[in-house]
């Protein structure tokens, strides 16, 4: 068995596809497709499933994955301790995020990462809380950042920033009366309103903060639930209905007046951050110094 098939390997895992693989290693995809058969062949084990959407690991893929990254991560670790810094070789960090932090969050902490480390290479993914605590869990990415805590032995959460979540209403006649008039959160019994994924942690914790106001998510007209934070937001606006929805995600419209907001809850409604980790696995160089990064911007980020 060679390193370059375990790279290979762990290249298709991530990205869950031959060609993207291969483009990252800048190989052909009949290339990938030999180093993966081989080795299936080495280990006598089938290690992907193809299926129309996504290529998938199988049970031994799981196994073999666990053992494949921590290899690479001691590869990497040994050349930046040999390597002079004037020849480090570049290595990869691999982020995950959900939507919240990814878009409007980790682009002043990666610029500053890249600005003070240039020589690192960053891979950012961008999915739902749940994904990113299942990537990090199966330490399929080095660090994640999260809007929600799932419980999970491996995971280390830090919390580092604190976001408010608001209800966002069309900017109409009808709703300037509610904003003005309501005092609580009865009235969404009434509203169509318009909800996350799944798996979303903004779902989560609107799911949590309508049971602390009384409402059962379960008796409340759910128009539809969503992937997308930007098509949510233009819904909303187009009278669609409402949603409830991160204060980070519509600072733009609350300051232009596409929107109008109404708090959630009698007080400040607001959730945590945070950044994740895989406490079972020593942490990379790279990883260490995006910790660090994070750290700095926000100083009431947790420590290691």
């Amino acid at each position: 068995m060679k390193l370059k098939q375990l790279e290979v390997f762990v290249a298709v895992a991530d990205h869950r596809s031959f060609s993207r693989a291969a483009e990252e290693l800048y190989l052909t995809q009949p290339t990938v497709s030999v180093y993966i058969s081989s080795l299936e062949k080495e280990l006598n084990a089938k290690l992907f499933v193809r299926n129309t959407k996504e290529t998938c690991m199988t049970e031994q893929g799981i196994q073999l994955y666990q053992y494949a990254r921590e290899m690479l991560v001691l590869q990497n670790q040994i050349t930046e301790l040999f390597t002079p810094d004037s020849r480090k070789a570049k290595t990869r960090l691999v982020v995950a995020a959900s939507t919240v932090p990814s878009r409007y969050l980790l682009p002043d902490i990666l610029a500053r990462y890249q600005k003070k480390y240039p020589s690192g290479q960053l891979e950012l993914r961008e999915s739902d809380s749940a994904r990113v605590i299942e990537d990090v869990a199966g330490h399929v990415v080095d660090v994640g950042f999260t809007g929600t805590v799932i419980e999970n032995k491996s995971c280390r959460y830090l919390p580092f920033y604190e976001d408010e979540l608001v209800v966002i209403m069309p900017n109409t006649e009808r709703y300037r009366g509610i904003q003005e008039q309501e005092q609580d959160l009865d009235w969404i019994r009434q509203e169509p309103l318009l909800m996350r994924e799944e798996g979303s942690g903004t779902r989560k914790e609107a799911e949590k903060q309508l049971k602390l106001s009384g409402l059962d998510v379960a008796k409340l007209h759910v128009a539809a639930s969503v992937e997308s934070t930007e098509t949510i937001k233009r819904s909303v606006k187009n009278g669609i209905g409402i949603t409830i929805i991160s204060s980070l995600a519509v600072r733009e419209e609350i300051a232009a007046g596409t929107v109008l907001t109404f708090p959630v809850g009698k007080n400040r409604s607001t959730r945590k951050l945070y950044l994740v980790y895989n406490s079972s696995y020593a942490l990379s160089r790279q990883a260490e110094k995006l910790v660090k990064v994070v750290q700095e911007l926000y100083p009431e980020c947790g420590a290691l």
